[in-house]
């Protein structure tokens, strides 16, 4: 069985192997080598690894172009930009929009999927609240959405648009950038709530 899935993994197999660059780097019990695994995801994160973020490939583009998205970024706690998230801790998708046209309050979204493509979180800054005014032709808007990262380890893709106060679409993009969750909690789903346990013994 050959997966990223980490939980997967985790739950089907006695034993596991993890490779990098063709060559056997980890191998022994399925829980010691996914944390093995998320320690060199870490690693690789302290070490500067190029984000997947800048680069704007989305699978589907449209909208009628009165703006265009011209740069999406997953930024941590530290203010750099990276492609891997510890669950719970604090995070920024920064989306930079110019515009091409003079808009009355226009409005921007993301929207997060897992990799199964199920939407899992979205908002926008019409739902947040957010009015941001009248923006005129040339001008570039920076939008930052600030939230803790409350997913399962899992592999989660971002969708980020800009749109009409009606919802119509000026530049809306599929999955531009992917992005990885990790935790060493075998959690199920896709969220990875904050719990407190307390107990008690009942005669």
């Amino acid at each position: 069985f050959v997966s990223h899935d980490l939980g997967l993994v985790k739950r089907l197999s006695d034993r596991a192997i993890l490779m990098l660059h063709g060559r056997i780097y980890a191998e022994g019990s399925p829980s010691d080598v996914v944390n093995r695994y998320v320690g060199l995801v870490h690693e690789r994160q302290e070490a500067g690894k190029q984000p997947r973020s800048s680069v704007l490939n989305s699978s589907f583009r449209h909208g009628d172009g009165a703006s265009r998205i011209e740069y999406v970024a997953l930024v941590d706690e530290n203010g750099r930009e990276t492609a891997t998230v510890a669950s719970g801790a604090p995070v920024t998708v920064r989306i930079r929009a110019r515009f091409l046209r003079d808009v009355e309050e226009p409005v921007v979204g993301i929207l997060i999927r897992n990799r199964l493509g199920v939407d899992v979180f979205g908002t926008n800054t019409r739902v947040e609240g957010r009015r941001l005014g009248t923006v005129r032709s040339g001008e570039t808007l920076e939008v930052d959405f600030r939230f803790d990262c409350l997913l399962a380890r899992q592999e989660y893709t971002l969708t980020v648009a800009t749109q009409y106060w009606d919802g119509a679409s000026m530049d809306w993009l599929d999955d531009v950038l992917s992005f990885s969750a990790v935790e060493a909690r075998d959690l199920a789903g896709v969220a990875g709530f904050k719990t407190s346990i307390e107990w008690r013994r009942l005669a």
